[in-house]
């Protein structure tokens, strides 16, 4: 019973959290610059050729009312539809989907196999002479360089030496799954440098604070062997952020691959959502926040649940009441 109260009282937040950001993703699509009409029919249309087509994509009403229409079909499951294409905006992602969901769990897996043992090794060298600056300039540095500026220079590089990989040529993994690894694999390696250099500073953080406990000196008195010891009984007292973190950068991984997916001519979600805004469709815009927002509160329960069996002193569904 306790359990389905915390379950109940999750959801109840994750609605109120998704109401909130469809509220912020409709207005500040609309307070974008140009107007749908006039991106569409270009400079040389009339006003009442504008005006015409305003009034057809139900434009013309005020925003309040706009969005009462919108936010009562998306309770129904229906986004709307392109004004580009005319097709459903759900079955339009759901072509694109798979393409930047493959981006971003390769991406979250080169993080993980990078950042986790980087972090810990940052942290068991911590107290050596230069172990904890060398540490932070590394991670500093993957936070702090741009994806677009790495891209393209990663772009720059594969484009003027012959390395084997084509860049602009992409395949889908669903065609040919080798061709479409080594597509993908660029534009993950580029996505994954700042989750790997999160995930490392994260791990570090997290393996500092779990060597200072008595156990872990109780370990040592017994004589078990350093690794030993990080690997029974650092890593899973360590584990709660690092699989916090690791929720949120999926997350943000399938909402924030934009500019990557255009640097390599991805076609996926982040790529659709940058023509989208190019061409004032907002029904697109909308979708695409909102389906990075249900993701990031449905992964943010699931961490939770998962906390709690992991080490159940944190006792979240407990803790509320």
């Amino acid at each position: 019973m306790q359990t389905l109260r915390w379950v109940g009282r999750r959801l109840l937040m994750g609605l109120v959290t998704l109401l909130g950001i469809a509220l912020l993703v409709f207005f500040a699509a609309r307070l974008v610059p140009g107007q749908a009409a006039s991106v569409l029919l270009g400079p040389l249309a009339t006003q009442e050729q504008r005006d015409a087509l305003t009034a057809e994509l139900g434009l013309d009403r005020d925003l309040f009312t706009q969005f009462g229409i919108w936010i009562g079909k998306v309770v129904t499951g229906d986004f709307g539809d392109s004004i580009i294409s005319g097709q459903p905006v759900l079955d339009e992602i759901a072509l694109r989907l798979p393409v930047t969901a493959t981006l971003a769990l390769m991406a979250l897996g080169i993080a993980l196999l990078v950042g986790v043992p980087l972090g810990v090794l940052q942290a068991l060298r911590a107290r050596r002479r230069g172990g904890a600056v060398g540490s932070r300039v590394i991670s500093g540095l993957g936070i702090s360089v741009p994806e677009f500026v790495l891209g393209a220079l990663v772009v720059l590089l594969f484009s003027t030496v012959p390395l084997g990989i084509t860049i602009g040529a992409f395949t889908a993994i669903s065609d040919d799954l080798w061709l479409g690894l080594v597509s993908s694999l660029l534009p993950a390696l580029v996505l994954s440098v700042f989750c790997a250099a999160a995930t490392a500073r994260t791990t570090r953080d997290a393996v500092l604070g779990v060597l200072v406990e008595p156990w872990i000196q109780a370990a040592v008195g017994r004589g078990e062997r350093p690794w030993a010891i990080v690997r029974h009984h650092v890593l899973r007292n360590a584990s709660i952020p690092i699989l916090t973190l690791a929720a949120t950068l999926l997350a943000y991984l399938l909402g924030g691959a934009v500019i990557v997916e255009g640097l390599f001519n991805v076609p996926g979600v982040g790529s659709y959502m940058l023509l989208a805004m190019d061409r004032r469709d907002y029904a697109v815009i909308q979708a695409a926040v909102m389906l990075a927002a249900v993701v990031f509160v449905v992964m943010s329960v699931l961490v939770e649940l998962a906390s709690n069996l992991i080490d159940p002193r944190v006792s979240t569904m407990g803790a509320t009441t």
